[in-house]
């Protein structure tokens, strides 16, 4: 599951259907953004212009919403520096007109540029972070 955990309102809901559906220790691997501390983020974001069409969660809310599906975490990194090194490189590649044609910008539409550096202020100041994290399922 990559980048759609934010969209998605019963993270619960999909991880039980998750754990009905794997064999035993089959892996389930998430790379979602997620919640971290308290601060407040500002929207647009990528996947949602309002707080209300944003469901990000914090990392012990996935932790408990896996395990209470019967899933067994096994892994879990947190990848803030590689998210900042990367967009700090899609910028520079931006700056040097060597932007993509074909592009995640082609899916926000012209707000994309806020929705971009609302996302990387928001991880760079500790309030979003993405998370790796694999369990297996029992």
């Amino acid at each position: 599951m990559i980048h759609v955990g934010m969209n998605i309102q019963d993270k619960a809901g999909v991880f039980r259907e998750v754990s009905r559906v794997l064999k035993r220790g089959g892996r389930f691997a998430i790379f979602d953004i997620m919640l971290k501390g308290n601060a407040g983020i500002e929207f647009p974001m990528p996947w949602a212009v309002n707080p209300a069409t944003s469901f990000v969660s914090s990392v012990e809310d996935y932790r408990q919403a896996l395990e209470r599906a019967g899933l067994r975490i096994v892994h879990q990194r947190g990848r803030q520096q590689f998210a900042l090194e990367f967009m700090e490189k899609m910028r520079e590649r931006a700056s040097a007109g060597s932007a993509p044609i074909l592009g995640v910008h082609i899916l926000m539409g012209e707000q994309a540029p806020l929705m971009l550096k609302n996302v990387n202020q928001a991880i760079a100041a500790g309030g979003l972070e993405p998370v790796e994290l694999v369990a297996i399922a029992g």
